[in-house]
């Protein structure tokens, strides 16, 4: 699932994002949602988060719970 829905996304669920510096090399970084700083309900290029580590990037990916 991609992170391009605000609905999809809530605090404690763990995605992948793209760092602002990662944009052009397309690095991933996984974490864990702190909150939300889009308040869009849809953003094309993904909703952007705060990590529980402190890191701010869109969500690219969310990773599955299984």
């Amino acid at each position: 699932m991609d992170g391009k829905n605000r609905k999809d996304i809530y605090p404690g669920l763990e995605v992948d994002i793209i760092l602002k510096k990662d944009q052009r090399n397309g690095a991933l970084t996984r974490g864990i949602v702190s909150n939300l700083l889009t308040s869009a309900p849809y953003h094309s290029r993904g909703i952007k988060v705060r990590l529980e580590d402190g890191q701010v990037g869109r969500v690219a990916a969310i990773v599955d719970e299984e």
